[in-house]
């Protein structure tokens, strides 16, 4: 597959956990089980290729309306998943970051959260943004509740002052944004960084995504023109320079 351009920043809405469990007539935990070795695959697949920024979302506010047992069985896969990768993420170069209020889950989450987080801090080779317990509205808010505190005038608010008051300061905005299961919607996901992210939506489930439908995806980023509300024939002036250079 022909790859020219690697994006620094790719996020995924990873769905479809229980209908793909639903299909074979399993439990939705056993889809849930299926969606865990596809987020291994996938970290994996873009570490090798050089991205630097992967952001999954994993748990998000509204997900505490769910089953009581659903949402503890997710919990036990993320605490297993995070033990038993802790050396090979640190070994990958993986930093782990959590994209989300921490002080509400469950205290061995937590705490395992944080004793990862803290194990790979010097990790550079490509940072993990695990969105958990996250809400984008939440997160804005967030944001504007720490710049009021710090009284910054209104007038020195800025895009970048604001930015650093997210959970992905010092990470760029996402290229790419994925969702899986055929959903075409945002889901409360990244709303402030996600202005000039470009989308791909697929029917597969998450359990079934491989590295080669992210490759897919990839591919297909590619193929467009990302103006940033340029003309094309502006972009491509710019891109006739650059080559000329």
């Amino acid at each position: 597959m022909n790859i020219t351009h690697i994006p620094a920043h790719i996020a995924i809405i990873m769905d479809g956990n229980g209908r793909w469990a639903k299909q074979r007539g399993l439990k939705r935990t056993d889809g849930h089980k299926a969606g865990a070795e596809a987020v291994r695959a996938v970290v994996t697949h873009c570490r090798k290729k050089g991205i630097k920024h992967l952001t999954l979302y994993t748990f998000s506010k509204e997900n505490w309306s769910r089953p009581k047992d659903e949402i503890k069985k997710l919990f036990e896969l993320l605490t297993s998943f995070l033990s038993k990768e802790e050396k090979s993420l640190k070994k990958e170069g993986i930093r782990l970051k959590i994209l989300g209020e921490l002080a509400d889950l469950p205290l061995t989450v937590r705490q395992l959260l944080k004793h990862v987080m803290w194990q790979t801090r010097n990790c550079t080779g490509m940072t993990l943004n695990l969105a958990l317990n996250y809400s984008g509205r939440e997160e804005i808010l967030r944001a504007t509740r720490a710049l009021l505190e710090k009284g910054i005038a209104p007038e020195a608010v800025t895009e970048t002052s604001f930015a650093e008051e997210l959970w992905t300061t010092g990470q760029p905005d996402p290229d790419l944004i994925i969702r899986t299961s055929g959903e075409l919607r945002i889901s409360n996901y990244l709303l402030f960084q996600c202005a000039y992210s470009e989308f791909y939506f697929t029917d597969t489930y998450w359990p079934d995504f491989t590295p080669e439908e992210l490759d897919k995806a990839i591919e297909d980023l590619n193929s467009r023109q990302r103006r940033f509300g340029k003309t094309s024939d502006q972009i491509t002036n710019h891109n006739e320079t650059e080559t000329i250079r």
